[in-house]
């Protein structure tokens, strides 16, 4: 069905409690790097990473993400052993990237188009997961439509947020209107500049983070002025980022909810504004997991489960 919304059978779903970048964070999917084949044999080159990959840093690095997640409560789930038994998908170590194959919904979750060809398997990882686990997926992203999660924020329950760039384009952005315009949700286009360029992954939350129902971390200088008026017309505060820490991705932090933050240790100007602003930071190395394929500590997860901030 080119160019619309492949919309699948409707079901009836318990709230996913995930409408929200804020508020307390319970339940997560997490991939693993060494499920999806991290190591020195991955085609790094057409992959964007900044050196081969290292799969003993990385397993070391996500381990300690993990246990960042598990310390203040969170359910983590790495979605290899979600689905149990043998499987086969078309996967590269992009899919440690989790946030950006699926989107939750109102009614469930709807799985995105990613803009970067060689993700184009993780959608289908996904739908087992959530078949496994009794979640219904209520809709997808089809041809020639791109959408990844990591140009997509949620600014209340009514309202998302879509940076509009090489991961996600209009046809994507339009298609993702079209599904949740039934649930009463606001699809905003948020123009992102060109970046690195296409080979270079420059999402939304690249650019800012949620911290709470009033605050953003953002880095405002590669804002547009339209995605600037409409944060602030929604009552949000911004903290900045050091803009020195551009290039570690300073702006990318993951909120656990009731004040705690999640982020790279190497962002210590920033994370120090956080602290002064008066949050509580947690932090992991994030060197080969995060820096060498450019996400942050968003995008290595996939909320499943919030309370409502």
């Amino acid at each position: 069905m080119s160019g619309s919304s492949a919309v699948l059978p409707a079901r009836e779903a318990a709230p996913l409690g995930v409408l929200s970048m804020c508020g307390r964070l319970e339940s997560v999917l997490v991939v693993s790097p060494g499920t999806v084949g991290w190591d020195e044999r991955a085609d790094w080159r057409r992959l964007g990473y900044r050196r081969p990959p290292n799969g003993e840093a990385a397993a070391r690095q996500h381990r300690e993400f993990t246990e960042n997640l598990r310390a203040p409560g969170v359910e983590v789930i790495e979605l290899g052993e979600a689905i149990g038994g043998a499987w086969s998908f078309d996967l590269t170590p992009d899919a440690v990237y989790c946030h950006d194959a699926s989107l939750p919904s109102p009614r469930g979750m709807i799985l995105l188009r990613p803009g970067k060809p060689a993700r184009r398997g993780e959608p289908d990882f996904h739908r087992a997961v959530f078949a496994a686990r009794g979640i219904p997926v209520v809709g997808a992203i089809a041809a020639p439509g791109v959408a990844e999660g990591g140009d997509l924020v949620w600014l209340d329950d009514r309202t998302l947020l879509a940076g509009e760039g090489y991961r996600t384009d209009a046809a994507g952005i339009a298609q993702l209107a079209a599904l949740l315009a039934r649930d009463g949700v606001e699809v905003v286009p948020a123009p992102l500049p060109h970046g690195e360029g296409p080979d270079r992954c420059l999402h939304l939350m690249s650019l800012l983070s949620v911290l709470d129902a009033r605050t953003l971390l953002a880095d405002p200088e590669l804002l547009a002025v339209p995605t600037l008026r409409r944060l602030s017309d929604h009552g949000f505060e911004i903290v900045p980022i050091a803009v020195e820490e551009r290039g570690t991705m300073a702006a990318n932090v993951l909120a656990l909810g009731d004040g705690k933050l999640l982020a790279l240790r190497a962002n210590r100007r920033t994370n120090e504004r956080l602290e002064t602003a008066g949050y509580r930071v947690r932090s992991y190395e994030g060197s080969e997991i995060s820096h060498n394929g450019s996400g942050g500590p968003t995008c290595l997860t996939r909320p499943l489960r919030r309370e409502t901030p």
